[in-house]
C-alpha cells in the first residue's frame, strides 16, 4: 500500500474525559501499528484528571500526534471537532480505555483497498479483563463476530449495532456524505451505521480479532440512557420507517413478547399499519395484542396473502430464537431482506 507524502493515510480520531487511567496503553498501541503513516487526533472534552496533560505529553514525543482542548461538550461534539480536525481521508477511530492489535490498521486499511465500495471496515473484538465480562455482553460479541461480510452485517443490522465504534475505519467521504455525527437521542454511533446503510453503504470486517474492548461499570453503554434498549429500538423504528417499511400497507411482528410489544408500540405511535402478531406459544395464539390478533405461524402466509403490501419483522429477544425463527420464515417461502427482516 502506497505510503501518502503529504497527508497520513489514515486518521486516528481518539476522543477522552478523564481517562487518564487507561490513555498510556490506548495511545501506545495506536502509535506501534505496523502502518505508520498515520496521525493521532486526540480530543480532550474538558477532562479534570490529568488526561489533558498526559495527551500534551505524548504530542512532545510524537509528532504524529495533535491534541484538541475543548470545554466539556460532550462525546458528538468532541466527535465532530475532531473529524473537522483529521486530514485523512481514512478515519480509525478509538477509545482511551482499549488497546488496538499492532497489525489492526494495516488489515483494515487492505481490506477497504481491496474493496472499494465498502463505507466501513470492523474486525472481530475480545473483551477483557476477563472477570469484567459478564453473559451480556459475551453473547452480544459472539453475534458480532460471526458478522463479517456485507451481506451478514446488511441482513442483521436492525437486529443490534453490527460495529464496535472504536473499532472501525470508515471512509471520510461516507461521513460527510450522511452528515457525520448526529443527535437523535440514541447511540450515535448505530445512528451513523444506519444512515450509511440507507444510503446504500456497505460494511464488513477482518474476521480477526485486531481490537481489545475494555469493559468496565464506567463505560458510557452502562452509564448513558442514550444506550438503554428504548433507544436502540427507537433508532430501529426511526430508520424501519424511512427505509424497508416505507410504502409497506401491513407489518406482521413475529414474537408477541416483551420485545414484540416494546416494538410495537413504538411503531404504531408512528402511524406504522401493524396488523397482527405471530407466535408460536400456544398460549398467546388467539389473544389480542395492543388489539390485534396473535395467530400462529401455521396462520402467517394466509395474513400475509390477504394484506396488502406486506412485510414481516422478527422481534423475538430470546437466547437463540433467532436462528429457530429464521429456519421457520424461511420455510414458508418468505425471503430475508424482501419480504422480512430480523430487528431483534
Amino acid at each position: 500500500m502506497a505510503v501518502s507524502g503529504e497527508r497520513p493515510l489514515v486518521s486516528v480520531l481518539l476522543p477522552c474525559r478523564n481517562a487518564a487511567a487507561t490513555l498510556d496503553e490506548a495511545v501506545a498501541s495506536v502509535l506501534q501499528q505496523t502502518l505508520a503513516d498515520l496521525e493521532v487526533v486526540a480530543v480532550d472534552d474538558g477532562s479534570t484528571d490529568g488526561c489533558a496533560e498526559r495527551l500534551d505529553r505524548w504530542a512532545n514525543q510524537d509528532p504524529r500526534l495533535r491534541v484538541l482542548h475543548l470545554p466539556p461538550r460532550g462525546l458528538i461534539e468532541a466527535l465532530n471537532a475532531g473529524l473537522a480536525a483529521c486530514r485523512a481521508p481514512l478515519i480509525a477511530r478509538m477509545d482511551a480505555d482499549d488497546r488496538s492489535h499492532p497489525e489492526r490498521l494495516a488489515e483494515q486499511l487492505g481490506l477497504l483497498e481491496a474493496q472499494p465500495d465498502l463505507a466501513a471496515v470492523g474486525c472481530r473484538v475480545e473483551a477483557f479483563p476477563p472477570g469484567a465480562v459478564g453473559p451480556g455482553l459475551s453473547l452480544y460479541l459472539e453475534w458480532l463476530n460471526g458478522l463479517t461480510t456485507a451481506d451478514a452485517i446488511a441482513r442483521e443490522i436492525f437486529v443490534e449495532s453490527p460495529l464496535v465504534h472504536p473499532s472501525v475505519v470508515m471512509r471520510r467521504s461516507w461521513c460527510e456524505r450522511v452528515g457525520d455525527y448526529q443527535e437523535h437521542g440514541w447511540p450515535e454511533d448505530y445512528d451513523l451505521w444506519l444512515r450509511m446503510h440507507a444510503a446504500g453503504g456497505q460494511f464488513a470486517k477482518v474476521p480477526r480479532v485486531l481490537f481489545y474492548w475494555r469493559e468496565h461499570a464506567g463505560r458510557l453503554t452502562h452509564a448513558s440512557p442514550r444506550y438503554a434498549i428504548e433507544s436502540f429500538l427507537r433508532a430501529k423504528v426511526f430508520y424501519l420507517m424511512r427505509g424497508p417499511l416505507q410504502e409497506r400497507e401491513s407489518i406482521l411482528v413475529w414474537g408477541a413478547g416483551i420485545v414484540g410489544k416494546r416494538l410495537s408500540r413504538l411503531l404504531l405511535a408512528e402511524g406504522a399499519p401493524v396488523t397482527a402478531f405471530i407466535d408460536i406459544d400456544p398460549a398467546k395464539i388467539g389473544r389480542t395484542r395492543r388489539g390485534l390478533p396473535v395467530v400462529g405461524p401455521e396462520a402467517c402466509l394466509e395474513w400475509w396473502h390477504h394484506s396488502p403490501r406486506p412485510i414481516l419483522l422478527a422481534a423475538v429477544g430470546a437466547r437463540g430464537a433467532r436462528a429457530l425463527v429464521r429456519q421457520q420464515i424461511n420455510a414458508l417461502g418468505l425471503v430475508e431482506g424482501k419480504d422480512w427482516r430480523a430487528v431483534a
